[in-house]
């Protein structure tokens, strides 16, 4: 029986992309029962990375699988950081709101009719996989009202059922709240039990027990790859940026109220399913709230009911900015006040938009810009893009960052108006340390500044700006204040 030396060899592996080198002459070396993770920056090449693995990306150099013959029949496989929805016409032509909307969202298929499209027939694995991704009691709902923290282990499931090799994973912890990051270390651990060899791009606080080896990209060059007990993170040290905002344009006198949510025991339902029981919540002109709760639990309900995105507001008592829902107020004079990112929101955008249309898109709470900017807007635009050190990335399309820098255009694009309220939900889901630490250093600074009133939405605890000073847990529907 032929032995097999190397898993994988990469060599002289680099990529280019509009001329700018994204990966620089990569050289790793696999080998079977090694199991990588793939740490460093934002912006360093770790996707671009993963996708030259899988031939997703155009690359020069070499990349050569070396797999055994019968085991594991499905090669390489990529599980990418975001998920794409698509309809029963197998198009992706859905609009945000589209999940809130109990009809529209019966359009797109379920969680049991997707994993069926994953494979011709399904294979013995089958329910093992559901009941360890604990899949069971979402097979019939549509996968566009999943949450974040569902879609991942949908997604996972979807590749397992092929029966991959190499699992190439890009920042699977995204989004998971605790519990669900403990589940996928376990589950990540008895995938390589069962002889999938793994490679993980993913944060260096986030290694599994069974990752044996680090390697560490920094600007698209490799610099660093060993065993894992040899390796420890670097603390960066790198002093927090200090914002000068006092120049910003003051917000608006018509922006003013005095309670910006009230909720009267408010309830939601999809067909049977109960998602919101009986919420009773107030949230004051210029307090700042945390938001927590399980994957799943109904924070993404909760938020699209406060920024007019869910039709059943109307059928409850709902107050915003004062005002009750169904009292004559348009969704626009609603979102004008607000200032939003998801941690789904781009998925949305026309692939070819460049970073100042999606920042500019903000002031009109569009996605997409479709109107003429006067001079003022442009100057707005550009001042609040300077001001994450975004001015670099002005005319590149949005689809060409890295997740963590098209993270940061879309909290300049729900800063750019400096609204009255914002609601950021997960909003450093993908930044690394530093850039997590400026961006709480500038919420803190606009909040205090401006009074802003903030609705912060995070499984990390240490992400949260120390200017919150009230919090609310949503467990299984019910809100605890």
């Amino acid at each position: 029986m032929h032995t097999i030396s190397e898993l994988v060899t990469m060599t002289a592996v680099s990529v280019k992309m509009n001329g700018i080198d994204i990966l620089k002459d990569i050289n790793l070396t696999i080998r079977p029962g090694e199991q990588w993770a793939i740490v460093g920056k934002n912006g360093s090449g770790k996707t671009t990375l993963a996708q030259a693995l899988t031939g997703r990306v155009f690359h020069q150099g070499t990349v050569e699988f070396h797999l055994p013959e019968k085991a594991h029949s499905g090669g390489v496989l990529l599980i990418e950081q975001q998920h794409r929805f698509k309809n029963r016409s197998n198009t992706s032509d859905l609009y945000y709101q589209q999940r809130y909307n109990s009809f529209d969202a019966e359009d797109t298929i379920t969680v049991e009719e997707a994993l069926q499209q994953a494979v011709p027939e399904l294979p013995a694995s089958y329910e093992q996989w559901i009941r360890q991704l604990h899949l069971q009691a979402l097979l019939q709902e549509p996968i566009i009202q999943l949450s974040n923290g569902e879609n991942k282990r949908l997604q996972l499931a979807r590749a397992l059922l092929r029966d991959p090799a190499v699992l190439v994973m890009d920042n699977p912890f995204v989004g998971l709240d605790t519990e669900g990051r403990q589940t996928l270390h376990g589950i990540i651990n008895s995938i390589v039990a069962d002889g999938i060899h793994i490679i993980l791009i993913t944060p260096p606080q986030e290694l599994p027990a069974s990752i044996t080896h680090v390697a560490i990209l920094e600007n698209g060059s490799l610099v660093h790859a060993g065993v894992k007990t040899e390796w420890k993170p670097e603390k960066t040290g790198t002093p927090v940026k200090q914002y000068d905002i006092q120049k910003l344009k003051p917000r608006a006198a018509t922006h003013d109220f005095q309670v910006a949510v009230k909720m009267v025991n408010m309830t939601i339902k999809y067909g049977d399913r109960i998602i919101l029981d009986h919420i009773n919540w107030e949230v004051k002109k210029g307090e700042r709230w945390s938001l927590s709760g399980p994957n799943g639990a109904g924070k993404s309900t909760l938020l699209s009911l406060i920024t007019a995105d869910n039709p059943q507001a109307y059928a409850n008592e709902l107050y915003l900015f004062d005002q009750r829902r169904g009292s004559g107020e348009s969704i626009w004079d609603i979102k004008k006040r607000i200032g939003f990112v998801s941690p789904e929101l781009h998925v949305f955008f026309d692939r070819g938009t460049s970073c100042f249309d999606v920042v500019a898109s903000g002031l009109f709470d569009t996605i997409g810009l479709f109107r003429q900017l006067s001079s003022t807007q442009e100057a707005q635009v550009k001042e609040w893009m300077a001001l994450l050190q975004l001015e670099t990335l002005v005319r590149k399309p949005l689809f060409q960052l890295s997740l963590g820098q098209q993270r940061l255009v879309l909290l300049a694009r729900a800063l750019v108006k400096n609204p009255p309220l914002l609601i950021l939900d997960e909003p450093c889901q993908g930044l690394d340390e530093e850039q997590t630490n400026n961006f709480r250093e500038l919420i803190n600074a606009l909040c205090t500044h401006f009074g802003t009133t903030l609705l912060y939405i995070s499984h990390y605890v240490k992400d949260i700006p120390e200017c919150v000073t009230h919090s609310a847990k949503l467990q299984q529907g019910t809100l605890i204040v």
